[in-house]
């Protein structure tokens, strides 16, 4: 060191109070209270002074906050400093990564967190090194399987600050994931930035601000060097601070030297997700603020894990490279644009307005990418059919049979499978054939009319003149030949043959739109054949009036528009789907209910009615009218009510255990938020959860003591369950077990600020107090799930199966190849099949030129997997996708042995 001070030698011991490694960094939120452009302009001016001083001080050290995104983001605009920074991450005095961005690690999935790694750690190694810690210092908790997702990827050691209960009394801590992997995990008392103050101040008062560090931390560590965060947000660490004489590393650094090698056994050991209030503040109520951006990520995720990679790696022709090149880079940029939305103020809709709208159009931009693969994949299916027939493709690794909706000509209503029995089909509706009827003295305005070969939704087919009449017959695909310039002809020649006026009109074939029960092979794919119906389609069930009954289960509306449901096996619950709607005068951070809150349940009102009956799907529809307060402060609801309408559409399809529910209303109110309630079967003091590769078991209280009230809401990405009721999600929700035995699900949560200093459950701002209209959610709102009702425990229910089936609907592409006739369709084709209690499909792609396969064992108990397919030769693999050894395959079949809850990736070929 270049100069010491009174009190602390050249090794940075201090005295009585021990060695003190301090590790300079800084925590960098990309987009919060500002949007991503505008915080970025304070990311190059920190980072071009960090690498000043870098270049000024060869011992100087710096720890970019365990994300690389921030990273990259400052090169984008400072590319000419890249081989300056790359010499520094080179040297290890710059540390970068491991992750991508620091995601929300409840608002987005198990494998979004997976390629997050992925991204993070190829990135900063291409930069030249990785930190090898799971460095997490801000997210709010942490998920059950992040011990298993961090050793999958070789990191050895966690770090982070929120969740850690209050029986951790040390600076680190055994942390046991939910399959049971064990890694050593480095606490922050006091947060990442615990040595923040340490050199503010006069030079010589520093070995009393070292003393106060010491005695502050000591406690946390007995022996051995103590770390010092010296950091802050948004902010460089000072340059001269090695003057100071104390030791300065990267947090890598540290950590290799205290936590290398085995995990002690005299550390606290501490199981499951880390969501305790007892030593800082977790937030919440973000799981709950602006639920839309929950809604969008969960169908991006879905489109792109489960939809656009699969079908791509299965169903894309091996002999059109083009095409795959292309899929693959599409693929690869909705992957980085899901990921860099999961970040812990992105997603969290925690942000200002702006924020909130920019990350809802990046996620919605990284579900249309995901989407044009699919539509690529579809494409080459469609061609490879007739003009006739529908592909229907699984995207389950197990055989499934489900609806799908189909378009079919009036006289060839029915279906045919392969092996030529018939398909079910229910008519929903029948389109109109003439589209449009419009009289013109100018025949030739019909061009204006026309784009490319589009008119009113449709292709035009052909067209004809008679007397004064011009039809234009059109369909809804059309893959015969077609001229713009023969209409134009046509057109112009029937006005030379009359003056008119001339009647022009626009006709459909006659269709009929219908849903179909298909059987589909795992992770394969069928053909249908449409043919004339045989007789008359069937009849709409019988039935009373308000119930719905598909032999699995029964559902009867009651008098307050609640639901009474009974399964085959006689269990029952009644007022399922109460409506509450109660006040919340917190922030986008923290649920606060006014002073004295007034809870509205009782509807004004209450219309039944039924939509469609049988014999495939069977629809009816609940309105509720209510009188909602306008408005609430910290005290009470505002005596001025609204009238809201709540509608819910019932649905029962053939084959399904469950009901699928979809909730509307329109949101004129502020300062609210809407549950769902339902009261299971039987009494219930604990909910299991699906999510990130897990099922966590939660009680009805939350540890407190951080700094705000332990509201026992959690959050639920796949399924929350208690008491022999489940709901089945479509994106992750907030949800509670109430102390009155009800499942309440958060339906919307309205509020008007970003953080409010007097949040009366918290005791500290989170943020700024900024007003933010928007997180007031105004407008119309949709929310689906499904409700199941079981008996047993999840497992033996096959919760994550059903939840499985219901996110994920089969998919149904029309062919557009020649019509095949009476032609057989191909035979049914099976791609790739998994088995196993509770083994389910988390990921599935090519890698260099291997099929690779995630399994994530959802069960309690270890299990075996198998995996049945057209592969010769298996291997284990990691995260980065490498092979780690080979495994053993007897006649295209593979069997792996899983803890519980065990993620695995393979490699097959």
């Amino acid at each position: 060191m270049s100069e010491t001070l009174d009190g602390i030698d050249e090794t940075g011991e201090t005295g009585e109070t021990g060695e003190i490694v301090v590790v300079p960094h800084t925590h960098w939120d990309r987009e919060w209270y500002l949007p991503f452009q505008r915080f970025r302009m304070g990311l190059v001016r920190m980072l071009d002074e960090v690498l000043d001083a870098m270049a000024a001080d060869p011992g100087y050290r710096f720890t970019m906050d365990g994300q690389l995104a921030a990273v990259e983001d400052y090169l984008e605009i400072r590319p000419e400093r890249r081989a300056e920074l790359a010499r520094v991450v080179a040297e290890g005095r710059f540390a970068a990564g491991p992750w991508a961005i620091l995601a929300d690690e409840f608002l987005c999935s198990g494998e979004t967190l997976m390629r997050n790694l992925e991204f993070g750690l190829r990135g900063a190694r291409e930069l030249g090194a990785a930190m090898e810690v799971g460095y997490l210092p801000d997210q709010f908790g942490h998920c059950a399987q992040m011990p298993q997702i961090l050793a999958l990827a070789g990191l050895p050691v966690a770090c982070l600050w929120r969740g850690v209960p209050a029986s951790v009394t040390r600076d680190a801590f055994a942390w046991e994931g939910a399959d049971g992997t064990v890694v050593r995990t480095q606490y922050l008392p006091g947060g990442y930035g615990n040595a923040v103050a340490l050199f503010t101040g006069p030079p010589e008062e520093m070995p009393g601000r070292l003393a106060a560090f010491t005695a502050a931390m000591r406690p946390w560590r007995p022996a051995g060097p103590l770390l010092a965060m010296y950091g802050a947000d948004h902010s460089a660490p000072a340059a001269g601070i090695t003057a100071a004489g104390l030791r300065l590393a990267t947090l890598g650094e540290y950590l290799a030297e205290v936590a290398g090698g085995p995990v002690a056994e005299d550390l606290p050991v501490v199981r499951g997700e880390l969501r305790s209030h007892a030593r800082a503040n977790i937030l919440p109520g973000v799981i709950s603020a602006r639920v839309p951006l929950k809604r969008v990520m969960g169908r991006a995720e879905r489109v792109l894990a489960r939809y656009a990679e699969p079908l791509a790696a299965l169903w894309l022709a091996q002999d059109d490279p083009g095409a795959r090149t292309a899929a693959q880079r599409l693929i690869d940029l909705a992957w980085r644009g899901v990921v860099a939305c999961s970040g812990h103020d992105s997603i969290t809709g925690c942000g200002a307005d702006e924020t909130a709208e920019q990350v809802a159009a990046r996620i919605a931009e990284a579900e249309q990418t995901g989407q044009a693969v699919v539509d690529l994949v579809s494409g080459s299916l469609a061609r490879g059919a007739g003009g006739d027939q529908i592909v229907v493709v699984n995207p389950s690794p197990f055989p499934r049979a489900g609806l799908v909706p189909v378009e079919l000509p009036r006289a060839r209503a029915g279906l045919r499978a392969p092996d030529g029995s018939a398909v079910p089909v229910q008519v929903l509706a029948e389109p109109p054939e003439v589209l449009d009827e419009t009289v013109m003295d100018d025949l030739t305005r019909v061009l204006g009319r026309v784009h490319e070969r589009e008119l009113f939704g449709h292709d035009i087919v052909s067209w004809s003149a008679d007397g004064d009449v011009f039809t234009i017959n059109v369909a809804r695909r059309a893959e015969t030949p077609y001229r713009h310039a023969d209409l134009a002809a046509a057109l112009r020649a029937a006005a030379d043959a009359g003056p008119g006026p001339w009647r022009v009109r626009t006709v459909a074939e006659p269709l009929v739109r219908a849903v179909a029960l298909a059987r589909v092979p795992a992770l394969g794919r069928t053909v249908l054949t449409s043919v004339p119906a045989a007789g008359a389609p069937a009849a709409p069930a019988a039935g009373e009036e308000g119930v719905l009954d598909n032999g699995l289960l029964r559902v009867t509306a009651e008098p307050g528009g609640t639901l009474a449901l009974r399964t085959a096996a006689g269990l029952t619950a009644t007022g399922v789907g109460r409506i509450v709607d109660g006040g919340d005068c917190g922030d986008t951070y923290n649920h606060a209910p006014p002073a004295a809150d007034r809870l509205v349940s009782e509807p004004a009102f209450v219309k039944v009615g039924p939509v469609r009956r049988g014999p495939l799907v069977s629809v009816m529809e609940i309105v509720r009218g209510y009188r909602w307060p306008v408005s609430g402060t910290a005290g009470e609801r505002s005596p001025r009510e609204a009238e809201v309408t709540v509608t819910t559409r019932v649905e029962l399809r053939a084959g399904e255990p469950y009901a699928r529910l979809e909730t509307s209303f329109d949101n004129v109110c502020r300062d609210h938020r809407v549950r769902w309630h339902a009261a299971p079967p039987r009494p219930a003091a604990e909910s299991f959860a699906g999510g990130q590769y897990a099922v966590v078991r939660r009680g009805t209280a939350a540890e407190g003591g951080g700094g705000e009230a332990p509201l026992p809401t959690y959050p639920a990405a796949e399924f929350a369950a208690a008491g022999g009721l489940a709901v089945l999600l479509d994106h992750v929700t907030e949800y509670e077990l109430t102390g009155g035995g009800e499942l309440a699900v958060t339906l919307l949560r309205a509020v008007g600020h970003l953080s409010r200093n007097d949040n009366a459950l918290r005791d500290e701002p989170a943020g700024p107090q900024i007003a933010t209209p928007g997180a007031q959610c105004p407008g119309p709102h949709t929310a689906r799930f499904a409700v199941h009702l079981y008996d047993g425990d999840y497992a033996a229910a096959g919760l994550p199966r059903l939840a499985e089936e219901y996110h994920h609907e089969l998919l149904a592409v029309p062919g557009t190849g020649p019509v095949s006739g009476d032609r057989r369709a191909p035979e049914m084709t099976e791609a790739l099949e998994i088995t196993g209690d509770g083994v389910m499909l988390g990921a599935l792609r090519r890698r260099e030129g291997r099929l690779e396969v995630r399994l994530a064992a959802r069960h309690p108990a270890a299990v075996e997997a198998v995996v049945r397919g057209a592969f010769r030769a298996a291997w284990a693999a990691d995260t980065l996708g490498r092979a780690l050894r080979p495994l053993p395959v007897a006649d295209g079949e593979l069997r792996l042995s899983l803890r519980p809850f065990e993620i695995a990736t393979v490699h097959l070929a």
